[in-house]
């Protein structure tokens, strides 16, 4: 079984850096004020595992795009559910269920194109 809460990590890690290839937005929308620095010593994922952890992320913003915009708050710009659930006035338990979806949902993707991570393997 993937722990699919740390191979998000390790993908927002890889997506927050210039070299990535992908452009996300430096600041969350709607979120400006609740943003950190960086820290420097981010678990990334290299290249490989990142361009195929993004196509399985980017397949949530067709069908559910709230659930992509969480994990996206959540994983790459690192705010907390209580933050997120704070700034859109409801209970953090519904944001938690929300990113538990968006989850699966990676998850299951990830699982239908049958690969292993180069990340898992460590």
């Amino acid at each position: 079984m993937r722990n699919i809460k740390r191979l998000l990590d390790m993908w927002g890690g890889w997506a927050a850096t210039e070299s990535s290839g992908v452009s996300y937005p430096h600041v969350a929308a709607g979120f400006r004020g609740l943003l950190t620095s960086v820290p420097s010593g981010r678990l990334r994922c290299g290249d490989r595992d990142g361009m195929i952890l993004d196509s399985c992320i980017s397949r949530l913003r067709t069908d559910h795009s709230d659930e992509h915009t969480l994990l996206v708050a959540h994983y790459l710009y690192r705010i907390s559910l209580r933050s997120i659930a704070r700034r859109r006035r409801c209970a953090d338990g519904t944001i938690r269920k929300n990113v538990q979806t968006a989850e699966g949902f990676v998850e299951g993707a990830l699982s239908a194109m049958d690969v292993v991570l180069d990340c898992e393997k460590k």
